[in-house]
C-alpha cells in the first residue's frame, strides 16, 4: 500500500534560516502519524508546505497518490485541515464557517462532532474563548469526510476532558480507514493518539519510530516518600537511575516499560508518590544518542 504521504528531502529555507533542513519520512495510510518536535523545530513550515501555502525550496512531497503542488486544488477536496493558529472570521457564526465550507465542499457537517465536542454554534467568533475557537475549528478539519486530516496542535486551548474526546474521534476516523497527520510538542499527547512519529528539530527529520519503539525508549522522573529510610539500590532495576536520594526521599530516571520499578516501589509503604514524562529536549537527547 502506498503511504499517505510521502515526504523526499524537503527543504524551505527563508534567506539564511533553513526552517525545514532535508526532511524525508513516509505517513502510513489508515494510520496517526505524530510530528513531534519543540516549537521552532519545523513542524508548522513542513505543513504549510504539505497543504502548498508555501512552496518549498526543493525536495516533493506526494499526497493520496497525488503532487502537493500540481494537484493541489483537486487535494483540498481530500483533506481536511486544522492550522496553528486561528483562521476564522471574528463577524461570523460558527454556523456561518459551516454553511460556508459545506457549500464548498458538498457535504453536510457532522451533528454529533458539534453535540460531543459541546460548540454552540449560534455565537459570533470573537465572543468564543480560545477553545471554543480550536472546536470549531476541529469540526471543519472533519467536515466532507476528508480522507486525510493534517492537524496542528490540536489540543491547543482544549481542556483534558474535551482532548481526550478528540482522541476518541481521531481514532474512530482512523477506524473508518481514514489518516491523521498531527503536529505536537507534547510527548504524552502523542504518545495517546498515534501509531508512529517522526521527530523533528532544527529543521532536520531525527528520528521515525513506532509508538511501540517509542514506548520502549520513554524516560519518566518518578518521585517517591517512603514512611521509612531506604537502599536506593535496591531500586536500580535495568533502565532505572538515581537522580536524588535523602532519607526516605528517592527520585529516579526510568527508562522504558515502568511496571517492573512501580510495582517494586510499592511494596513498600510511602506516603507521595509523582510520575512524571521527562522533557521533550531530554527525551531527544536519549533518542539521537
Amino acid at each position: 500500500m502506498k503511504p499517505a504521504i510521502k515526504v523526499q528531502n524537503l527543504r524551505k529555507h527563508f534567506g539564511s534560516v533553513k526552517a525545514v533542513d532535508g526532511a524525508t519520512f513516509d505517513v502510513p495510510q489508515g494510520k496517526v502519524f505524530g510530528f513531534l518536535g519543540p516549537n521552532g523545530a519545523g513542524k508548522t513550515t513542513t505543513i504549510q508546505c504539505l497543504m502548498d501555502f508555501i512552496r518549498p525550496t526543493s525536495g516533493t512531497v506526494t499526497i493520496l497518490g497525488l503532487d502537493a503542488r500540481n494537484d493541489s486544488v483537486e487535494l483540498k477536496k481530500k483533506i481536511g485541515y486544522l492550522p496553528s493558529g486561528s483562521h476564522v472570521y471574528d463577524n461570523w457564526t460558527g454556523q456561518q464557517h459551516i454553511d460556508f465550507l459545506t457549500a464548498i465542499r458538498g457535504a453536510s457537517p457532522d451533528a454529533r462532532l458539534i453535540d460531543r465536542l459541546g460548540l454552540n454554534t449560534g455565537v459570533r467568533v470573537k465572543k468564543l474563548s480560545s477553545g471554543n475557537r480550536q472546536k470549531l475549528e476541529i469540526v471543519l478539519a472533519f467536515l466532507g469526510s476528508p480522507e486525510l486530516v493534517i492537524m496542528d496542535e490540536p489540543t491547543r486551548g482544549l481542556d483534558p476532558i474535551l482532548q481526550n474526546e478528540l482522541y476518541k474521534i481521531i481514532g474512530e476516523f482512523k477506524a473508518g480507514g481514514g489518516t491523521v497527520f498531527m503536529s505536537s510538542h507534547n510527548l504524552p499527547e502523542v504518545e495517546k493518539a498515534c501509531d508512529s512519529i517522526a521527530l523533528i528539530n532544527g529543521g532536520k527529520i531525527v528520528v521515525e519510530e513506532t509508538l511501540q519503539s517509542l514506548r520502549a525508549k520513554s524516560i519518566h522522573h518518578i518521585s517517591v516518600i517512603f514512611d521509612k529510610t531506604v537502599d536506593p539500590q535496591k531500586y536500580l532495576l535495568p533502565g532505572v537511575s538515581l537522580i536524588h536520594h535523602s532519607g526516605h526521599s528517592l527520585t529516579l530516571r526510568a527508562k522504558g516499560e515502568i511496571e517492573p520499578i512501580m510495582r517494586l516501589i510499592c511494596q513498600q509503604k510511602f506516603t507521595e508518590l509523582e510520575v512524571a514524562h521527562a522533557s521533550l529536549e531530554e527525551v531527544f537527547l536519549e533518542m539521537t544518542r
